[in-house]
């Protein structure tokens, strides 16, 4: 009995290392937090591990807000080595995404989540398309981004974000692209944008699960340790590389690879939203 539950555990820490690989790739080549593909997986494991099925949902998002903070940090840094983060911004927008996360963390526990998802889902096709279809321009655009422009995009995306563990950039970096920004500098630009939404997401979720005393086995607050500490050393390092390889792609390639991505992301969700 102790053999067979020692290689469920072997089995499980398996599937995190598996899945910590793609995911910090895809965090520093797309800009995003990795929540995407951490939080089903950590749901999976949360689940196979015996959590109170009450607060499943919770400890993923919780852990993935964690596990995003070092990578996003690691994409950060190399995007502004390749001089392709605006932390003007991240600084004008960023206090907006701020009041978002809050919200969407707050009303975390009380939103249907059907509806989200269709509402996430429709949104990702939208801007997939857009991504897919524009024409780009050989000159530098003019980047203009007003305060109206930036009070709502802020807060919507901090508010869908923050339910749903993700760095916010599959709705940031078209955001960014629409108002000028080249592909590399709105993926760089995003990336620090979901370091904030994962900070003050991982907030929320610590202080809501002592606040809701959800006493989880290896857990603070809604923050599993365990997995954080299996995640974070592999999404950080693959971060790095996957940053790295967005700047030897072609400006164009990237963009429509982007969009690709996003329909990706998109039908995953619209998966789920038919299978609820």
């Amino acid at each position: 009995m102790d053999i067979l539950f020692q290689s469920d555990i072997l089995f499980l820490i398996l599937i995190m290392v598996i899945t910590a690989i793609p995911a910090g790739f895809a965090a520093g080549l797309f800009g995003i937090g990795g929540g995407l593909i951490t939080v089903p997986i950590l749901f999976y494991i949360f689940g196979a591990a015996g959590i109170d099925p009450e607060y499943l949902m919770h400890l993923a998002v919780g852990t993935s807000f964690g596990i995003i903070i070092p990578t996003s940090i690691v994409s950060v840094l190399t995007h502004y080595q390749h001089n392709a983060v605006d932390f003007g911004v991240v600084k004008g927008y960023g206090v907006f995404v701020i009041i978002g996360v809050i919200l969407g963390t707050i009303l975390a526990a009380g939103l249907k989540t059907k509806p989200l998802i269709l509402f996430f889902t429709i949104i990702v096709y939208i801007l997939a398309f857009y991504l897919l279809f524009i024409k780009e321009k050989e000159s530098d655009l003019s980047i203009e981004m007003g305060l109206p422009a930036k009070i709502i995009s802020g807060i919507i995306t901090g508010f869908v974000s923050a339910p749903m563990g993700i760095g916010g950039a599959v709705m940031n970096v078209p955001i960014l692209k629409f108002f000028g920004y080249p592909i590399n500098k709105a993926i760089g630009s995003a990336a620090a944008i979901g370091f904030i939404i994962a900070l003050f997401g991982t907030i929320g979720f610590l202080l809501s699960g002592n606040y809701l005393n959800a006493n989880l086995p290896l857990s603070i607050g809604f923050l599993n340790i365990p997995a954080f500490l299996i995640f974070f050393p592999i999404t950080a390092f693959m971060a790095r590389l996957g940053a790295k390889a967005s700047h030897r792609i072609n400006k164009k390639k990237m963009t429509k690879y982007f969009g690709l991505f996003l329909i990706v992301i998109g039908t995953k969700f619209l998966y789920e939203y038919f299978n609820l």
